[in-house]
């Protein structure tokens, strides 16, 4: 196993990915940030099994990706009943059936949790990797209102944590399958055409051409199609490009969406220069019905999106026969956060999360020293003792190599007196006072 310049450990299994102390401290660091964002707009935290039952899994179709779960040994080594989850969406899905009678809707989770999937590991791509989502599932109907707040948790989040140059694409499903019926695209061609545009990004204009007309749709029709991939324009245009074919119901309905979460985005303090508007912007899946998301990192594109979601019909369809639309996205934290610390936009200076070490100068003290930790720790801040028996340049070292911000020192002159001798490693400068200077000191920094 050898270290990467990005500061992840190779193993031998290609696409599993292990962090370095230092980075996995500051990758923790960010999760948590984002954690307390959610809470602080109402979601609740929400886990569910790595396992799931191969055909809960296999209710989206996509089998192709799931990894089954067996013993190696015995007769269950051939079955297929169980496999881990590929997303997070099909578990919510199934906990929401399951627990309805238990829920408070709208129900509002989030879910940061590791999923797996077999395909092929590259720049950004993981087989095993963290989701991170939050969804809001309604009761037979669900406010536009909160499309437009997930907006505004984006755009939070990423402001927060110091991402520079980002962009939120925003468009509506039955704009495009609007646009699709006025451009002559038959009902049955409807999703294979959507999903063969949401390649736009991934291939050239002649293999999007023949992608296409490979379908069955008409050369006319095609012609109309590559010509509405390239429309370019500031929101405003494009949302009046889009009026000019306000004849058709289903974009009509698709564009009102469009205006009024864009319009309630703005109370969410999303401003109009990283929302874009994009009526091309498509997301294969077949379950989204309405708004849809996309967010990319214009300094770091070739890492692909990095947040995306929009709004769908029914969650639990397959799983019950109440009507449960939602509304939830996705931020892709395993292939954003590593990237950030990479190019030092998140700081991965420390080993620990605790602030300080006691050192031991006289083992016959060590009761103290730990009584010592544990009153640093009464007052929320994290201390850590250095156990080992080793000279204190040694203990000092360690302090500085894990990160430390402060390291204390009391001899049996210091005990006796009850004061401390405290260390601020980054300005290598040394204070003696009391405990309660030193945790003033902490609490302050």
């Amino acid at each position: 196993m050898s270290k990467s310049s990005k500061g992840i450990l190779v193993g031998s299994i290609s696409g599993f990915p292990e962090l370095l102390p230092k980075e996995q401290v500051a990758f923790n660091t960010c999760l948590d940030f984002i954690k307390k964002q959610f809470e602080s707009f109402g979601f609740t935290p929400m886990d569910t099994p790595a396992v799931e039952k191969a055909s809960t899994l296999l209710s989206k179709g996509n089998d192709s990706e799931i990894y089954g779960l067996c013993r190696l040994t015995g007769e269950e080594g051939s079955k297929k009943e169980l496999g881990l989850r590929f997303d997070l969406t099909i578990p919510l899905a199934r906990y929401v059936a399951e627990h309805y009678g238990q829920l408070i809707f709208p129900f509002k989770r989030y879910h940061i949790a590791p999923v797996w999937r077999g395909e092929r590991a590259q720049a950004g791509r993981y087989r095993q990797f963290y989701q991170c989502d939050i969804d809001i599932i309604g009761e037979t109907m669900l406010s536009l209102a909160y499309d437009a707040e997930l907006l505004g948790i984006i755009h939070k989040i990423f402001s927060s944590i110091g991402l520079p140059n980002y962009r939120i694409k925003i468009n509506n499903r039955k704009i495009l399958m609007g646009l699709m019926q006025e451009f002559g695209v038959h009902e049955s061609q409807l999703e294979a055409a959507i999903r063969q545009i949401d390649k736009k990004e991934k291939i050239d204009a002649l293999m999007m051409e023949k992608g296409l007309e490979e379908l069955g749709i008409e050369k006319k029709v095609v012609v109309q199609i590559l010509s509405f991939l390239e429309k370019k324009g500031t929101n405003q245009q494009m949302l009046d490009y889009l009026e000019g074919f306000a004849k058709n119901d289903l974009l009509e309905a698709g564009l009102k969406e469009l205006k009024e979460v864009i319009h309630l985005a703005r109370a969410f303090h999303v401003v109009d220069s990283i929302l874009e508007v994009d009526p091309t912007l498509a997301r294969g899946l077949n379950y989204y019905t309405g708004t849809i998301y996309e967010t990319k990192w214009m300094d770091c594109l070739e890492i692909g999106t990095i947040c995306a979601g929009g709004r769908y019909q029914n969650l639990a369809e397959t799983f019950t026969r109440k009507v449960l639309p939602g509304v939830g996205i996705s931020i892709g934290v395993s292939r954003l956060i590593p990237k950030m610390i990479e190019r030092g936009l998140i700081k991965s200076e420390s080993e620990t999360n605790a602030k300080v070490l006691v050192t031991v100068q006289d083992r016959q003290f060590l009761p103290y020293y730990i009584a010592l930790a544990e009153e640093i720790r009464s007052h929320g801040i994290g201390a850590e003792v250095y156990l080992q028996d080793k000279p204190l340049p040694n203990q000092i070292k360690y302090a500085d190599r894990k990160g430390f911000g402060v390291v204390v020192i009391a001899n049996e002159e210091e005990i006796q007196t009850k004061t401390l001798n405290y260390k601020i490693l980054k300005e290598q400068r040394q204070e003696k006072g009391s405990l309660k200077s030193l945790i003033d000191y902490l609490k302050g920094n």
